[in-house]
């Protein structure tokens, strides 16, 4: 169902500093959560949801399960044109609303609808179903669209330092974009659809900001760890971008989680 007006994706200045070929004073360590992270994920998973959804708490189980998998990037936006049923997503926001409307115009699509599941970047299905999930994976695996570009992820003194690799054929252009999430959280619903319920989120995605661009080649950027300790976690993608401004394939992703 559609719900108002397609909104634009507004990037958020990020004090990042980006450079190549330099090397740090101290070694980068890899950032471990008690596993390292793969360079090259199978692929990346963005659910649309919402609290006021009834057809969303499959969809937000099945999550968990993603959630939990170290080859799999699974970011959870909740929107917020659902609130109106009666209970209001505490943890939607307009810039997730906004991200699936941008979406939305990329894949031609003339509307918008939960549980909605983005995979990679590239095409979308029922966020519930875990044929359809897995089988995009796989799909868009076996076609050479899923995660080619690596990405590592390391830790040097008091900043995180994401380097990236080369492009190799295709899309030369992106942006890196960092998706910070909440930690994982149990929510007692009072009211609207699935009022008495009580249903734990993860990955829930509390801001989007854009680093900086990259070009292609091997590329060294720097996030403050200060930035990641406010939050649950976050994750970093490499998604081109249209001409129109409007999100494209993902070519590379990885997590960052507190040490």
């Amino acid at each position: 169902m559609a719900s108002g007006r397609p909104l634009r994706l507004a990037a958020l200045a990020l004090a990042v500093s980006a450079f190549a070929g330099a090397a740090l004073a101290s070694e980068p360590e890899t950032l471990q959560a008690g596993k390292s992270q793969p360079e090259k994920p199978l692929g990346v998973v963005e659910l649309f949801t919402s609290q006021g959804c009834s057809s969303c708490p499959p969809a937000d189980e099945f999550f968990a399960e993603l959630a939990a998998k170290e080859n799999i990037v699974a970011l959870a936006y909740h929107v917020n044109y659902w609130d109106y049923l009666g209970w209001q997503d505490k943890l939607s926001s307009k810039e997730n609303t906004e991200r699936q409307y941008d979406y939305m115009r990329a894949f031609g699509s003339r509307s918008v609808y939960t549980p909605q599941a983005v995979i990679n970047g590239r095409s979308h299905v029922n966020g519930a179903s875990r044929k359809d999930v897995d089988g995009a994976l796989a799909r868009l695996d076996r076609a050479g669209e899923g995660m080619r570009v690596g990405i590592k992820v390391s830790r040097a003194s008091d900043h995180v330092v994401i380097d990236t690799g080369d492009a190799g054929s295709g899309p030369s252009d992106a942006h890196v974009v960092i998706v910070y999430f909440d930690p994982p959280q149990t929510v007692s619903i009072g009211q609207g659809e699935n009022s008495g319920r009580s249903l734990t989120y993860w990955n829930a995605v509390s801001d989007i900001q854009i680093a900086g661009m990259w070009h292609g080649k091997a590329q060294r950027y720097e996030l403050p760890m200060t930035e990641i300790a406010k939050k649950g976690g976050c994750a970093v993608l490499l998604q081109s971008v249209g001409k129109d401004g409007m999100p494209g394939p993902i070519l590379g992703a990885a997590f960052i989680r507190k040490p």
